[in-house]
């Protein structure tokens, strides 16, 4: 059973020339999560998507606009999304892409599983579920061996190096209970390109979240290109390597997430 408002949720789409999947994308998130906020966050689009965002937003309560002056990468992007959502007072915050890579019918599963539903209370659900790919259940269509094996193999690596239990660390749909987001020191964050994924799950591991994988199948954009490349694949090896160098000389992250303790104990 689910929540059937999600009014405590905020969704925190990035979007850079997404104009032709927006107003859909946005449509089929909040037909999901129906009182959820929906949150754009848009890096001044040359190709207007911005704009169209205000004007979907003046229609829709629901959908709430964040202009930056500029691309900085998709973390600083999220980040700064998350910021807004739990300045506003977001109890869970989910990150997805505007391109359909992600699907909104994911949505309802990831968001419960911050909770395990209305008949089992937060402490019996996670800190932060990932919409995964590499785990039972999960896929990815439309995909060419190259990249399969740039996104499998950095996941793989990243598992290995840092000592991580989720199987997908690249992917970019998960869901985030605040106090998660809150414990996390963003200002350690190395990149605020596609690795952020990886840094992100990789503190909040440290600080002794619970994690969990809702199996998703992943489609390839259906509008535009895509934006992976091999230089975001060493950028990932390169940071990777760097957190667990800080780890070593002791210099690793340090802030631990405070539990409740479970109904009755």
């Amino acid at each position: 059973m689910h929540d059937p408002g999600y009014t405590d949720t905020w969704v925190v789409l990035p979007t850079y020339d997404e104009i032709e999947n927006l107003e859909g994308i946005s449509r089929a998130i909040l037909d999901r999560l129906p009182g959820a906020t929906l949150l754009v966050v848009d890096d001044s689009s040359p190709d207007g998507t911005g704009e169209l965002a205000d004007r979907l937003a003046a229609d829709e309560p629901r959908l709430r606009v964040l202009h930056r002056a500029g691309k900085e990468g998709l973390g600083k992007a999220y980040v700064a999304g998350f910021e807004v959502a739990l300045d506003a007072g977001a109890k869970r915050l989910v990150q997805m892409d505007a391109d359909w890579s992600h699907s909104p019918d994911y949505l309802p599963a990831l968001v419960d599983a911050l909770s395990g539903g209305l008949d089992a209370p937060r402490p019996d659900g996670a800190d932060l579920a990932i919409g995964s790919r590499y785990t039972k259940g999960g896929g990815v269509v439309d995909w060419g061996i190259g990249r399969r094996i740039i996104s499998r193999g950095g996941s793989t690596f990243a598992r290995v190096v840092l000592w991580l239990s989720p199987h997908d660390l690249t992917g970019g749909f998960k869901a985030w209970r605040r106090e998660t987001l809150e414990i996390i020191d963003r200002d350690r964050l190395h990149s605020g390109g596609y690795v952020f994924q990886i840094e992100m799950t990789y503190l909040a591991s440290r600080a002794g979240a619970r994690i969990v994988e809702v199996p998703i199948v992943f489609t390839d954009r259906r509008v535009g290109q895509s934006k992976m490349s091999r230089r975001i694949f060493f950028e990932a090896l390169t940071v990777v390597l760097r957190l667990r160098w800080d780890e070593l000389r002791g210099k690793g992250p340090t802030a631990r997430l405070e539990r409740p303790p479970a109904a009755g104990g």
